[in-house]
């Protein structure tokens, strides 16, 4: 199942991008690019939902 989620990405000084979503407690992502950095988003989201369905 697919769902939608909001991110913020940001440059930071270093050169790299940080992704944070409000709508997932505890998503943070930094990759080189922010195609990368998405990808990576995507997987970190998909185990913090996986972790909470397995809980309840």
């Amino acid at each position: 199942m697919e769902k939608i989620i909001n991110v913020q990405i940001e440059k930071l000084p270093e050169g790299y991008y940080l992704a944070t979503s409000e709508d997932i407690q505890g998503l943070v992502a930094q990759g080189r690019t922010v195609i990368e950095t998405l990808e990576i988003a995507r997987d970190v989201a998909r185990r913090i939902l996986e972790s909470k369905a397995e809980k309840e």
